[in-house]
């Protein structure tokens, strides 16, 4: 009898799940819940906040579909993986409860608390330890909590990343990663143990933090009560949680030096993998501990992300586009108008401070609309090549610290499903694109299967990934570099 493995991947966006025959490494099914984006609350400008209950519910729901829909028993599925936001902030009280919505990825209102730490504390103290600015990352958002809502900090028992959220409604144990505590930027690279500096600095208790566990381990095991929730068997293990974008690369079997995995979600991420510590001393580009990072043996991945991606596509289709409009209806309408759109341009930086931009919250912006000349097509066309300008600004500063490749490997379930989008990307980097046929929750559920002895390596697990397509373009007539260009002088025009 076949044995199986499950991955959640919890997204600001929806709950992903797949199945993997742990024997043959193939996909057997995937789903995700709910159909329409979840929704964000932002009671201000630059916050966004999400409930853990939603992400748990979903979740529950995801999983009992992805088994009615594979036929696939609970009793043969060995054990779960875990992707998640990466970023996020949950507040745990006495009694595991969460004490308010969790401070997601994309909220900003610890931009100048982590500003303020990194003059404080110094360049080189964090970017030795840290390799990071405090910036606007999971414990600078913990601060916040601090300074503005000292009534729920004193109720908190531990603080922990949505995916450790997730293992404990499974597991009842709370616990970390590595990798985890490094996404959320206290972890101490050269001393090899949680920051304590920072925690001092910011005047956080050490006790907060939750037990750190290694990132391919017996987590936990499922309890009855969630067991029954998601239609699984209790005691079936959590072996493997990672945030979004180091098990994204995973899944793509990105896990050595010079190879690099890019996505295009909700947000846009390139991230590279590099063997030592390095850092971006404007910190524009994050490195964290990638998901097979020892400290004798060190992977380092670079992260650059872009909050204005995906993000604005949804956003055009959901407000601009007619009422029944598909991805698929506006990649065909893209395809008929020229490169540069005819001079439309699109900035879409219009989801919160990006790090790319020094964590500036710069906005969205169209420029050169002529009413008598453009239309929907020239505006989806030119909102995703700002996307691509975007990402390929943010490689530039990737290629000024020294990291370089002539290949991208990334996943077939988003903006890059898009022959225009991916196109450019390629024609002005001069990069291939591999385009991988896996999702995260595929990519969690075969990397759950390393902790209970199915392969003996990430790297074994992961090795059945197929290319599905290419794109290998080369900008011989220059048209792609120049409308790049032009977009970029808008771009450095606006940050003046």
């Amino acid at each position: 009898m076949d044995s199986y493995l499950i991955g959640f991947d919890v997204g600001s966006s929806s709950i992903k799940a797949a199945l993997v025959n742990a024997d043959t490494r193939m996909i057997v099914q995937v789903t995700h819940y709910p159909e329409v984006e979840m929704g964000v609350i932002s009671h201000f400008p630059g916050w966004a906040e999400q409930h853990p209950e939603t992400w748990w519910e979903n979740l529950c729901i995801a999983s009992r579909q992805l088994l009615e829909k594979s036929g696939v028993r609970a009793e043969h599925i060995k054990s779960i993986g875990i992707s998640y936001q990466m970023h996020g902030l949950v507040l745990l009280g006495e009694n595991n409860e969460v004490l308010r919505p969790s401070i997601i990825w994309s909220d900003s209102r610890g931009v100048e608390i982590g500003r303020k730490a990194f003059a404080d504390l110094g360049k080189e103290k964090c970017y030795a330890h840290l390799l990071n600015s405090p910036g606007n990352f999971t414990l600078s958002k913990l601060k916040w909590v601090l300074d503005n809502e000292p009534e729920i900090y004193n109720k908190l028992k531990k603080f922990v990343l949505p995916g450790d959220y997730i293992a404990l409604k499974m597991t009842g144990e709370i616990c970390t990663t590595v990798s985890g505590i490094s996404e959320g930027v206290y972890w101490d690279f050269k001393n090899e143990c949680v920051a304590q500096f920072l925690l001092d600095y910011f005047g956080i208790d050490r006790s907060k933090v939750a037990d750190i566990v290694p990132t391919f381990s017996d987590q936990g095991k499922l309890l009855n009560e969630p067991a029954g929730q998601l239609g699984l068997k209790p005691g079936t293990p959590v072996s493997y949680r990672a945030g979004d974008q180091p098990n994204n690369a995973l899944s793509l079997n990105v896990f050595n030096p010079g190879e690099i995995a890019a996505t295009g979600g909700t947000s846009g991420v390139v991230y590279a993998v590099v063997d030592h510590p390095v850092y971006d001393k404007q910190s524009r580009i994050n490195g964290f501990a990638h998901v097979n990072h020892t400290s004798h043996d060190p992977r380092i991945g670079l992260l650059l992300c872009i909050n204005g991606a995906g993000s604005q596509y949804s956003w055009l289709k959901k407000e601009i586009s007619n009422n029944g409009t598909t991805y698929e209806d506006m990649e065909r309408m893209v395809s008929q108008v020229p490169v540069s759109s005819e001079g439309l341009r699109v900035i879409p930086f219009g989801n919160g401070a990006e790090r790319i931009l020094d964590n500036k919250v710069l906005g969205s912006h169209i420029i050169n609309l002529h009413f008598n000349r453009h239309s929907r097509a020239h505006f989806y066309r030119a909102a995703l090549e700002g996307i691509a300008f975007s990402f390929i600004y943010g490689m530039e500063i990737l290629n000024s610290m020294g990291i370089e490749s002539k290949v991208i490997r990334v996943g077939n379930d988003n903006l890059f499903q898009s022959g225009v989008f991916s196109t450019t990307i390629s024609a002005i980097t001069g990069c291939k694109i591999e385009v991988i046929e896996t999702t995260g929750a595929a990519g969690a559920a075969s990397a759950s299967g390393v902790a209970i002895g199915a392969y003996a390596t990430a790297e074994e697990a992961l090795s059945g990934v197929k290319v599905a397509k290419v794109y290998d373009e080369a900008d011989i007539s220059g048209e792609y570099r120049g409308a790049y260009e032009i977009w970029k002088s808008d771009l450095e025009k606006l940050l003046l």
